[in-house]
């Protein structure tokens, strides 16, 4: 018999809880029962799918409080930021219920000879879902309500150490009025999950994790012809100009830095700071990551808590070694605690170079990599020296200028000017190189799994 999944508070290694894995037969009958599901709803008007997406979001905030608790307990991020996580993926299920149905409207276009084109926007099946522990709801919502939205049924496989939150949304779905079935969670193992993308009746796949996990799961879809949304984490520069704002500067890089214990496939790690500002910025932003606490993640004083497992925090520690060992100098931090719980303290790396794990590397903790660019355009030619490219941002006081450079020069899916964010309903998510491909949010989400059908009228 197959181990069971078993969920560790990280702030104090105890058990949560444990989870028995489906059997193949199990996980077969959720992928037909889902499919039968998605027949009916698929013919369900866009308006009446979109009272449903909007019933989700009231659910989401009525459970908010429970919700918030579990995520916390399960992968340690600080309880107000797992609030702040819930409200997010309630406002996407407003912004959905009410701009979704638009997106989804026949258009029509003049063919030639008068003939008359209509464009339709078909759902085309089951929708796969490999989803990580970071942010527990928010990477479900996601992609869950844009594909219901979009009517088509939705498969989820959570990271094992979150597999409690990803089964009470699938209860809070449900008293929403879901129908039964056409949202389930899949408590599989790996090998079950490539069964499930080979599996004809599902019809896309679509995963947030490592490049590593993308190739693989990018292939093993490619090999049966379905597509993939791929969301592959990033490296991300954020570089501070002459004329930035450096108090400004200083708070936004440290909050995009810690905020979700670090762990963020769109936080600021690179922290690209020209000759002019660089020393007075180095000392603020390490003595600002200096004065960032440590502690439990219920503890309202707390701004960092723990990493969500163990490997995740010994995997960190040797990437901040290795570097050291290749020239990088530890400005403050870099020390595991002693003590329960996987804690890991903010931490800056100074002289960072090619060549490092701090330089080439997605540091996927708070781990800083400070990095001293000669002017504008040598921070440029460094923010885009990665091989990943999913948000970065720009600290400039000429917002026309700095607006140019995001627009035309830098390499990325997201650019931030002056601040700090994480994703936002309206504007569209996602990267390029190996932070993945294809869209979410914005309305581009709800296409990207559907069938854009062209039928033409001859004669009416």
């Amino acid at each position: 018999m197959s181990k069971p999944i078993v969920t560790i508070n990280p702030a104090t290694e105890e058990t949560l809880d444990r989870y028995p894995l489906m059997s193949d037969a199990e996980a077969g009958d959720a992928v037909s029962q889902c499919h039968e599901a998605f027949r009916s709803w698929r013919l369900e008007p866009a308006a009446e799918r979109a009272k449903i997406i909007k019933a989700i979001g009231k659910a989401l905030r009525d459970n908010k409080e429970e919700l918030a608790e579990l995520m916390t307990k399960e992968v340690g991020k600080l309880k107000s930021h797992s609030v702040q996580e819930i409200e997010l993926c309630a406002g996407i299920c407003d912004w959905t219920a009410e701009n979704g149905p638009g997106f989804l409207e026949d258009e029509e276009r003049e063919v030639e000879n008068g003939t008359r084109g209509i464009i339709t926007y078909s759902p085309i099946g089951v929708i796969y879902g490999i989803q990580p522990w970071n942010f527990p709801a928010y990477q479900v919502i996601r992609y869950s309500i844009a594909n219901l939205m979009a009517g088509n049924g939705v498969l989820l496989k959570h990271a094992a150490n979150c597999t409690g939150s990803g089964k009470m949304l699938e209860r809070i779905y449900r008293e929403a009025g879901l129908p039964e079935n056409l949202f389930t969670v899949l408590t599989i193992d790996h090998d079950q999950s490539d069964r499930i993308i080979e599996n004809d009746l599902v019809r896309g796949v679509t995963l947030t994790g490592s490049p590593v996990a993308g190739k693989i799961i990018g292939e093993k879809a490619g090999a049966k012809l379905k597509k993939t949304v791929l969301e592959l984490g990033s490296n991300d520069a954020y570089v501070v100009l002459e004329d930035a704002d450096l108090e400004q500067a200083v708070k936004m890089c440290v909050m995009g830095r810690v905020y979700n214990n670090g762990e963020t496939c769109v936080a600021a790690k690179r922290f690209i700071v020209v000759d002019a500002l660089y020393d007075a910025f180095k000392d603020a932003f390490v003595e600002a990551m200096k004065a960032v606490k440590t502690g439990d993640p219920f503890d309202e004083e707390s701004g960092l808590g723990p990493m969500a497992r163990e490997d995740l925090r010994s995997d960190l520690h040797e990437q901040v070694e290795e570097s050291v060992k290749k020239g990088a100098k530890i400005l403050c931090g870099g020390e595991i605690p002693d003590g329960k719980g996987y804690y890991y303290p903010a931490t800056v790396l100074g002289d960072v170079e090619p060549g490092q794990p701090a330089y080439d590397d997605e540091l996927f903790g708070p781990v800083a990599s400070l990095i001293h660019a000669k002017d504008q355009d040598d921070a440029m030619r460094i923010a885009n020296d990665s091989r990943f490219g999913l948000g970065g941002a720009i600290f400039s006081k000429d917002v026309k200028k700095a607006t140019e450079l995001a627009s035309k020069h830098f390499d990325t899916g997201m650019v931030f000017i002056n601040g700090f964010g994480l994703a936002t309903p309206n504007m569209p998510f996602g990267g390029v190189k190996d932070s993945g491909y294809s869209r979410e949010h914005g309305g581009f989400g709800i296409r990207e799994f559907v069938n854009a059908k062209a039928i033409v009228v001859v004669s009416e």
